[in-house]
């Protein structure tokens, strides 16, 4: 007998069938396909019918655009659903092209595809004020829109109305670009588009730093309005970076005005960032089927073999379905539970979708042409027999692709209580004339490839999938691979600043050259390259500014550049003066040149080899110091430094090998070219020599102090501090009192000849130059220097799947979420860690993310456990140490040690615990690093799940709703909440017993199955409890009285007879048992 379900789904299709008579929704028969002895002409025909019938008829005559909906009232075209139309005809023009008689039908598909790329162009170019504002302010309210009226090309949906900012639309445009280009399709025309194009370069070079709304336009995965980095977004923005690349957007008939710049350290950033986030999606998706176009066809944007197979297994494990491939998890869209009158969802709403999510039969297609670039048959077939029962045919006898599969209303229950049980409905794209373009469009692509009527280079002439076994010999403008073991040889020009300086080296046997002879090659510093980029793709008809202004990474200064004549070489920023302090220690410095080398290496894919030029500045020699330059420079003279291959040449020797940058986009307005700044020689007398100081030691800790007392001179009258300014030789004391003077009189106020703020730049300089680090600190927090490679050092923590904190330890601080600009950094930085009178902290954290953002690129397990990096917390952590070191005597002052030390230092605290350590000790400095314990947040999770009222913890309540229907435990999301609601605890020796605590309840409550907490627990309280205990036990064993300094318990050993453990499980046990106790059916005490 027919069960009660399978007689509703029969009256349910009865009555679909019913409404729908007359609908193309036909399941697709076997007389549609073809005949093996098919000749290739009538193979074409029907192809062409195809896609003129289901996609070509629906193409505005005007824009060239192609509707969401193929409805007569849908007026909205979508940029991504037009791309893969165009694509189509692009794909299917590429085939007819194989016979000789087309009938003209190779010219209509082709320009089918240039109106429609042309009518994207157009609707962008008329939003060419808001690719302006987008390169300054890369917001949601800022971006080009992608969604346009499909007749004219106007502006459908206001920012508010609708989430524009898709990162991986515009991509996917610049990439079919140059694909059609390169397939010799004609679609820019003049330079005001080449600029406009560049334009769009600039937006999508910075990617990894902007969280977008991503391909399903809702962002996170909650459906909040909120933006998210999604991988899909940047491996899109990646391989567009990487195809356009050097491009002529002319094509053939092109010349230097129509090559495409882009900047190859900003797209290492996005390789990284892409490498570091897979094979997650999102903060909030822990994988989703918009991977599938990034990893595979288009784009193929993943290097690493292993990388993109474990990306996809995740993919296929969790949300291949029998309809298709879910969107992901807990997935609303379409659903019979979802709110179709709401735009976002309420908190706790997700739960209701978990396990009907509707599934995308459009993944199957992305399968099966990853199976035919890939050249695995088998995967092909499997898809093609996976998608064959569920597409249907229209009149004509063409396969329609149905947009989703959805589980109607009343079975929705029984699909939740066993996944996969019930049948589902197509969508009604399909139904009454209506078609889902974007999957009519991928699946005749997919067909011409399987049908071999076309090849994959046929859709992929700039080789965006490589075989791995042809990855060393294919020759491409920038190339996308990258697990390929890179062997380049560095070439290494040693710059001395001075003739005097050259000479001295010269006594060791190190040959350097001079700026005045290498002429007539000019050396710039990179700034100047960037005034120099400024003017490319300058538009004044279009309101278009050019190139922002972002510093040149290692990679754009290793070219050497043809600029108006000129042979320009640049040295790395490593070496500006100008950037921040930390050049200033030449340890730090020589680990920043060994650190740059191993990125060139690792990075470098260009034909010539990378020219890294090394500047040496007395500044560098004088002093201890010495010895490790020296050692530096002899190491470049071997051949080999921390395992780079390098050659040390003469420069002009080292310029044929090189790869050369023509900027010819300056001759265009030549008249408006600045002057620029060529590195010149210190002139000085040529007898002169170099002060090497080989017998001045370090500088005492003496001299590092400031000689006057800063509470005595704040009462006093300008006049007197002014007078001693001038006496005093203690460029610490000077720097103070100018703080005190600036405060007072502003930084305009004269004091003699030069204005305070010129008085603390000098103090600055002379300070950094006697490695003064104190004042040299107290100096740049008070000028607020910044240093502007911080932003990317914070979006590398940040795509590590970390969260950065700025602010004083115990105080409120800033958390950073998203990768933000320089700018906003440092306002964050100025108002968080610079109160009046402890400024230098705003310099401390800044060196200290610089630091972490190397470390956690090179050695990242030391950051295990630490889901949040709280630089103000790393900074007591560290100053922990230095009292820990000095024991009974006074603790250094951390302000006074080199950068270079402050590294190391910071590279102690971070290693596993330190054996000979007090409890006490250990608390402190793991609960300043924030660091818990393998599965930490797993376990919270289940603690939530048997605490209906949730957890209390310094003020902060974690509730079990919605907290366990919006997540899911593995997301990481949730471990940024828990990490969330154990911020404000103050103690760091408190916070890491408060984790011990949470591990122990989960404990406790995995051995005990039929306990939950009645209440809300108090975490605080239970710690309290065990203290209290623990005092008792004392008193009684030891006859010590009871205190409140709790001092002793978190200096007690976590584990073992009166450990803090054995209280915390105590405490815990006796709050379980004034719970409730659930039923258990293996309960022996139950009387049945």
């Amino acid at each position: 007998m027919a069960s009660l379900a399978d007689v509703g789904w029969k009256l349910l299709e009865f009555k679909a069938r019913s409404k729908r008579s007359g609908s193309i929704y036909e399941p697709l028969k076997l007389s549609s396909l073809q005949r093996e002895d098919e000749p290739l002409w009538e193979k074409l025909d029907r192809y062409y019918n195809a896609v003129k019938t289901t996609i070509l008829n629906y193409q505005s005559p005007t824009t060239g655009l192609f509707p969401v909906k193929t409805c007569p009232t849908c007026k909205e075209a979508k940029v991504r659903d037009s791309l893969y139309c165009a694509a189509s005809a692009w794909a299917l023009s590429m085939a007819y092209r194989r016979i000789d008689d087309d009938m003209g039908r190779t010219h209509e598909l082709e320009h089918s595809a240039i109106k429609c790329m042309r009518g994207i162009l157009y609707c962008y170019m008329r939003q060419a004020d808001k690719v302006e504002q987008f390169k300054q302010d890369p917001s949601p309210s800022k971006c080009l829109h992608s969604v346009f009226d499909v007749v004219t090309g106007d502006e459908v949906h206001s920012y508010s109305d609708y989430h524009h900012l898709q990162i991986d639309a515009v991509s996917l445009f610049l990439l079919y670009l140059v694909e059609m280009i390169c397939s010799g399709l004609q679609i820019i025309y003049n330079t005001d588009e080449v600029s406009f194009i560049q334009n769009l370069v600039f937006c999508v070079e910075r990617a990894y730093r902007v969280p977008d709304y991503g391909m399903w336009e809702r962002g996170s995965k909650y459906n909040n309005g909120s933006t998210e980095l999604h991988s899909s977004s940047v491996g899109l923005a990646k391989a567009a970076l990487e195809a356009i690349n050097g491009f002529n957007l002319f094509g053939n008939q092109g010349c230097s005005w129509s090559v495409i710049f882009v900047d190859l350290d900003a797209h290492n950033r996005n390789r990284q960032t892409l490498s570091s986030l897979l094979p997650r999606e999102s903060r909030s998706h822990n994988t989703d089927a918009a991977l599938l176009p990034t990893i595979s066809y288009p784009a193929f944007a993943v290097d690493d073999d292993a990388l993109y197979s474990q990306t996809l297994d995740k993919i296929v494990r969790k949300l291949r379905g029998k309809y298709g491939f879910k969107r992901f998890l807990r997935d609303g869209y379409r659903t019979a539970n979802e709110d179709k009158d709401r735009r976002f969802y309420k908190p706790a709403e997700m739960k209701l979708f978990d396990g009907i999510e509707c599934e995308f039969p459009i993944f199957f297609i992305y399968m099966m042409i990853d199976g035919v670039f890939r050249g695995n048959s088998a995967q092909v077939k499997e898809y093609q027999d996976l998608l064959q029962p569920i597409i249907f045919q229209s009149y004509e006898g063409h396969a329609v692709i149905p947009k989703y599969y959805y589980v109607p209303a009343d079975f929705v229950e029984a699909e939740q209580n066993k996944h996969g049980s019930q049948k589902r409905f197509p969508s009604n794209s399909g139904r009454d004339g209506m078609v889902f373009l974007c999957g009519q469009a991928l699946y005749n692509i997919a067909k011409l490839l399987v049908d071999e009527l076309i090849s994959p280079k046929d859709i992929d002439p700039i080789h965006r999938y490589v075989p791995h076994q042809d990855q060393r010999n294919v020759s491409m403008r920038y190339s996308n691979q990258g697990p390929i073991e890179n062997d380049v040889v560095i070439h290494v020009a040693l710059i001395a600043e001075s003739q005097r300086l050259q000479v001295f080296l010269n006594t060791y046997g190190i040959q350097t050259q001079t700026p005045q002879q290498v002429e007539p090659i000019q050396i710039w510093p990179q700034k100047e390259l960037v005034k120099a980029y400024r003017f490319l793709a300058v538009n004044e008809k279009l309101g278009l500014s050019g190139r922002p202004e972002r510093p040149v990474g290692c990679i754009g200064t290793c070219k050497i550049y043809r600029i108006l004549g000129k042979t320009v070489v640049c040295y790395p920023i490593v070496f500006d003066l100008s950037d921040f302090y930390l050049s200033q220690d030449v340890m730090l410095l020589i680990d920043d040149i060994k650190n740059a080398l191993q990125f060139i290496k690792q990075c470098w894919k260009m034909q010539g080899r990378p020219l890294f030029l090394v500047l040496i500045r007395e500044d560098n020699i004088k002093g201890s110091r010495f010895n490790p330059v020296l050692d530096m420079l002899a190491s470049f003279k071997k051949g080999n430094i921390g395992g780079v291959k390098v050659h040390v040449d003469r420069l002009q020797t080292l310029i044929s090998g090189a790869v050369v940058e023509q900027l010819d986009f300056l001759r265009v307005n030549e008249a408006e070219i600045p002057e620029f700044k060529s590195f010149e020689e210190l002139e000085l007398p040529k007898h002169s020599k170099v002060k090497r100081q080989m017998s001045t030691p370090n500088v005492s800790e003496l001299e590092q102090q400031p000689e006057i007392n800063v509470e005595e001179w704040l009462l006093k009258p300008t006049h007197e501090i002014v007078q001693k300014f001038h006496d005093c030789n203690c460029l610490a004391s000077q720097a103070q009192l100018a703080v005190i003077l600036l405060r007072r009189e502003g930084p305009d106020f004269l004091a003699k000849d030069e204005n305070l703020r010129d008085e603390l730049e000098r103090i600055y300089r002379r300070a950094g130059s006697r490695k003064l680090w104190l004042a040299v600190r107290q100096a740049a927090a008070i000028i607020k220097k910044f240093a502007s490679t911080i932003a990317p050092h914070i979006t590398t923590i940040l795509v590590h799947g970390k969260q950065v904190t700025l602010g004083l330890f115990g105080q409120e601080e800033e958390v950073i979420s998203n990768p933000l600009s320089p700018g906003v950094i440092q306002g964050i930085i100025y108002s968080r860690c610079a109160p009046q009178g402890g400024e230098r902290e705003a310099v401390l954290q800044q060196e200290l993310v610089i630091h972490i953002g190397w470390i956690i690129s090179n050695n990242p397990e030391l950051f295990s456990g630490m889901l949040k990096i709280r630089v103000g917390w790393i900074v007591q952590a560290m100053k922990q140490e230095l009292k820990i070191r000095a024991g009974d005597m006074p603790a250094q002052d951390i302000y006074q040690l080199s950068p270079s030390d402050i590294k190391q230092l910071l590279l102690d605290v971070l290693q596993p615990q330190h054996t000979g350590r007090s409890w006490l000790n250990k608390r402190q400095i793991d609960g300043s690093l924030n660091r818990t314990p393998l599965g930490f947040y797993d376990r919270v999770w289940q603690i939530l799940e048997r605490t209906p009222k949730g957890f209390m913890v310094a003020g902060t309540h974690l509730p079990q709703q919605p907290t366990l229907s919006d997540m899911t435990m593995y997301e990481m999301n949730f471990s940024l909440l828990v990490e969330d609601t154990l911020k404000n605890i103050i103690l760091p020796e408190n916070r890491q017993i408060i984790v011990e605590l949470l591990m122990v309840v989960s404990v406790v409550l995995e051995r005990n199955p039929e306990l939950e907490f009645g209440d809300k627990v108090d975490l605080d309280g239970l710690v309290k409890e065990a203290f209290n205990d623990f005092q008792q036990d004392r008193a009684h064993s030891e006859g010590i009285e009871k205190q409140n300094d709790m001092e002793a318990f978190y200096n007690t050993p976590a584990v073992g007879k009166r450990g803090t453990s054995s209280y915390l499980t105590k405490a815990v046990m006796i709050l379980l048992l004034q719970g409730d106790f659930k039923a258990c059916k293996d309960d022996p005490c139950s009387v049945s």
